[in-house]
């Protein structure tokens, strides 16, 4: 893959971040994340860096994600390597939440940096 990604990249890398999420399979993250990626949210003070780091995080939020959700999303950018895109999580436990979600991903397709700003919305 070029760095310059396209739609059908995205839809791919959002599959398997689904994917990923639902499972918390630490194989199904590295599929998404490369070893040393960042993932930051804002306004919460989570900074995980490294892909350690970042399974472990996803693994801190099993207990309210596991209840159930939906998502869904739209692309709103792509430019070179970097997306962005819009994605609502309507989660069973915690409510529902409008993101905007920027991404860097690699030449293998997956993410080195995912910058997400969260809006609880319900």
């Amino acid at each position: 893959m070029s760095n310059l990604i396209t739609e059908e990249v995205v839809a791919d890398w959002v599959g398997r971040y689904e994917k990923a999420w639902r499972t918390t399979s630490p194989d199904d993250i590295a599929a998404v994340f490369t070893a040393d990626a960042q993932s930051h949210e804002w306004p919460y003070e989570a900074d995980w860096i490294g892909l350690d780091a970042i399974i472990d995080g996803w693994k801190s939020r099993e207990p309210w994600q596991s209840s159930g959700w939906t998502f869904a999303w739209e692309m709103l950018a792509i430019n070179g390597d970097t997306f962005a895109l819009n994605g609502i999580a309507a989660y069973d436990e915690i409510g529902t939440f409008n993101n905007l979600w920027v991404v860097t991903l690699e030449e293998d397709g997956r993410c080195s940096i995912l910058r997400l700003w969260i809006n609880e919305v319900e």
